[in-house]
């Protein structure tokens, strides 16, 4: 999910420029997003269907926060403590302070219905782990990293068994969706 230093911009590159198709994002710090027609598909369709985000505390620090207002609406944290300087007037993120479970009741409240984008490995592990998990939506990029932040390193309930995917190939990524099979 991210190079040995936490980034992930190459792994995100079809993000910003693997085709004609402009997609621009909202949130605070609003982005022209150039992506072949097939991903802004993707793209476009799974933010329609979020309400919320749930995220790691990495993940917040690695955005910057998102300038305060996520894109996908507002973004709960999971974290041991608030950062200095948070929370910001105005902002949409807010942080859980008191357990997974919480995280996930806050952030599908405020989803209103919709459901909740979840970034981040560790968030995304406590959450199979926990076996709070609906669907996995992963973009597999063109590009082979070789060591740093990997998805599903921390897993302890394994065997996790997907149901059939979605597939959609776009330029320098596949768009891979699977509904999670509950235990």
């Amino acid at each position: 999910m991210a190079d040995q230093d936490g980034h992930v911009s190459e792994v995100m590159g079809w993000y910003m420029d693997s085709g004609d198709t402009e997609v621009r994002t909202g949130g605070s710090d609003p982005m022209a997003l150039h992506m072949s027609e097939a991903s802004a598909r993707q793209y476009q369709e799974l933010v329609s269907r979020l309400g919320s985000v749930l995220t790691g505390r990495r993940t917040f620090e690695t955005a910057g926060g998102w300038g305060g207002n996520h894109a996908w609406g507002p973004a709960f944290v999971l974290t041991h403590r608030i950062p200095e300087g948070w929370p910001k007037p105005e902002s949409t993120v807010y942080f859980v302070t008191d357990g997974l479970e919480s995280a996930v009741e806050k952030a599908k409240a405020a989803a209103g219905g919709k459901s909740v984008g979840v970034h981040g490995a560790d968030t995304i592990q406590q959450l199979l782990n926990a076996g709070l998990f609906d669907e996995l939506q992963i973009d597999v990029a063109a590009i082979v990293l070789g060591a740093g932040v990997r998805l599903f390193d921390h897993l302890n309930r394994l065997p996790l068994t997907l149901g059939n995917p979605t597939v959609a190939a776009g330029t320098g990524v596949t768009h891979l969706r699977y509904p999670v099979r509950k235990a």
